[in-house]
């Protein structure tokens, strides 16, 4: 499930700026999946490091969910980042 541009504009909804965020993003898990997440995410945030990413794999162990603490600036950077997360390969939603 890919989110939609409203939700895009619902992100960051009530959050005083700056702030720190958790962005979330599900997909196969494999270790290539949580690089990708990661690259994606650095450009917007380049205060992520290690401890900033944490997974979570499904029941079933097919999936992970990559947790990646973010210093938001605005609901723009959100917007911007999440975009960017929409296009790596075997999302399957975000949060």
């Amino acid at each position: 499930m890919t989110i939609t541009e409203q939700d895009l504009e619902a992100a960051g909804e009530g959050f005083d700026f700056p702030c720190e965020y958790p962005v979330k993003a599900m997909g196969p898990n494999t270790p290539e999946f949580k690089a990708a997440i990661v690259d994606v995410v650095k450009p917007h945030a380049p205060e992520v490091s290690s401890n900033s990413v944490h997974c979570k794999t499904s029941k079933t162990g097919k999936y992970q969910s990559v947790t990646v603490l973010v210093y938001a600036q605005s609901k723009d950077h959100l917007i911007a980042i999440y975009k960017d997360i929409r296009t790596v390969d075997g999302v399957v939603w975000t949060l």
